[in-house]
């Protein structure tokens, strides 16, 4: 995605539960001894060092490949599909051309890259504020969630609330979702396990279904690791996810689609549209064409693998040609279907691109492919072990997780789009307008007034009915930029007067408020 926030821990047994109780069953004994006490349930999965490399390197380089084949496509095609007379771009040396031409595409990896690094330098048990400062300094630009999250790190907001919808109109936006791929190949048949490190990691950005996103994700690929049926990785995955969720309502109706009309995707796509294409929370969404929800795009990428049936190429095509997020949704499904059947079984067609790619490094990161084969790999048998799992020779035990859901979070709730009222106005000092609902969110930014003028933080206040309600800070920035001006959820239903105060004015700035998003309380 280039374009354009209780308790932390399981409704059920953690999967640190599991590990100690494996732990404690075998104190003092050697690899060997434990991995002979085992039975065979207990192990879950046993599989070679090398064929786990393999199905981790098909991960890493199954979303490489999808990022850059919807490469031309993302958010060209809103509410619609690609045709298929139109053939999509690809050749030989294609994954180059975009490292070279546009490396900000590859934003799905190099924020993964980014918590990869957190985990190297820090361990399996880095906080979760060691990974929102890490990526809340880097030097790459954000978008929707992700850079509202940044934001709400660098004012000093923590996770969970700086991904809570009441802190983040973006939380149940795509961010985690197109992110999460390396929680699920750092734990290999582990789902609660990777549901564990998306807990800590995935509230920094989002929030309910923005989290739910993210969970699912990482639970395919936990799946795909022994899982050879795209349809059992992903009714498996699903099952981490609270049944009462959006989230998962849609992806459940996926694939009862998929049961329906085996033989036509677009059958599946139009029911997909008729009943989960309006969007709620993304204020750049809500009365726009564009969807960057976060179960929409997953059930397009569900879409992807269950038509593609673990065919590579049709995988690719289905998910792509489904529009909206069309480079982080075949990157999600090429990624999953690269983990279940290994790097050394993708065509090569798609993989010979990537073998000529494998030592350049990700924009904003020292990390090759080859790199980041080899420090996955590393952090997978870290977490086989930690999770109570055998590492003997160059043969790995993984103790069999049941998939445990995580806990229910739901964003926006009781909140409908009501209208967006344009407003237009630009002042140095005060802008003053009236919204009529029970929430509201004002859109626009801070500008200098020339390009010479040093970028510079204004900082301006919030009235809701002549009562001051919050003083932000607003960088020009754009790194740091606050993704919206104000919003307020929760108000009593009706008309209210709203200022934004600038404090401290300065000529060589000004506030631009574009239009007001208001929410009702009842479909419209």
């Amino acid at each position: 995605m280039t374009v354009l926030p209780g308790s932390r821990r399981y409704l059920y047994v953690p999967a640190m539960i599991l590990m100690l109780t494996v732990s404690n069953l075998f104190p003092n004994k050697s690899l060997a001894q434990k991995s002979e006490k085992l039975s065979e349930n207990e192990r879950g999965l046993s599989i070679s060092k090398q064929a786990l490399l393999d199905k981790i390197k098909g991960g890493w380089a199954g979303q490489t490949i999808g990022v850059t084949f919807g490469w031309p496509t993302e958010f060209v095609y809103m509410g619609t599909f690609i045709q298929d007379y139109q053939k999509i771009k690809w050749h030989d040396d294609y994954v180059s051309e975009a490292m070279r031409v546009f490396p900000g595409l590859f934003d799905d990896i190099y924020m993964d890259l980014t918590f990869v690094n957190t985990f190297e330098r820090l361990g399996l048990n880095a906080p979760a504020d060691s990974f929102a400062n890490d990526y809340a300094h880097r030097g790459y630009e954000l978008w929707h969630a992700n850079q509202a999250g940044r934001y709400n790190v660098l004012q000093g907001m923590r996770a969970p609330e700086s991904g809570h919808w009441l802190n983040n109109p973006h939380a149940d936006d795509i961010d985690f979702q197109i992110e999460a791929d390396f929680a699920g190949l750092m734990s290999p048949a582990m789902p609660n396990a990777a549901s564990d490190i998306c807990d800590r990691i995935g509230h920094i950005m989002n929030y309910g279904d923005g989290w739910y996103g993210g969970v699912f994700v990482a639970n395919m690929y936990a799946q795909a690791f022994k899982n050879d049926d795209v349809k059992v990785v992903v009714t498996e995955a699903l099952k981490a996810i609270p049944p009462q969720s959006k989230f998962y309502q849609c992806i459940a109706d996926v694939v009862k689609w998929h049961r329906k009309y085996p033989d036509d995707w677009k059958k599946t796509w139009f029911e997909i549209q008729v009943k989960w294409a309006e969007e709620v929370g993304c204020p750049d969404g809500v009365f726009h064409p564009l969807d960057i929800d976060a179960k929409l795009n997953a059930a397009y990428v569900v879409l992807g693998l269950l038509y593609g049936n673990g065919d590579f190429t049709k995988t690719m095509e289905l998910s792509t040609r489904a529009g909206q997020d069309s480079d982080c949704n075949p990157s999600t499904a090429g990624g999953v279907l690269g983990t279940m059947i290994g790097y050394s079984k993708i065509p090569d067609y798609w993989l010979n691109p990537i073998k000529k790619a494998e030592n350049n490094h990700f924009s904003f990161t020292d990390l090759s492919l080859n790199k980041v084969y080899e420090l996955s790999f590393k952090h997978a048998l870290q977490n086989i072990k930690a999770n109570g799992g055998l590492v003997d020779g160059e043969q790995v035990s993984i103790p069999k997780q049941a998939v445990q859901a995580v806990r229910f979070e739901e964003s926006f709730a009781g909140h409908y789009p009501k209208s967006k009222v344009p407003v237009n106005q630009v002042s140095g000092e005060k802008i003053v307008l009236h919204v009529d609902g029970i929430g509201f969110v004002i859109r626009g930014h801070v500008r200098r007034k020339g390009p010479r003028i040093p970028d510079t933080v204004i900082r301006a206040a919030l009235y809701v009915d002549d009562v001051k309600v919050e003083e932000a800070n607003f960088p020009t920035l754009a790194t740091q930029r606050r993704t919206e001006l104000f919003w307020r959820y929760n108000l009593t239903k009706g008309r209210h007067k709203v200022e934004v105060r600038v404090i401290d004015p300065h000529p060589d700035y000004e506030i631009v408020v574009t239009e007001s998003l208001e929410y009702g309380v009842k479909p419209q």
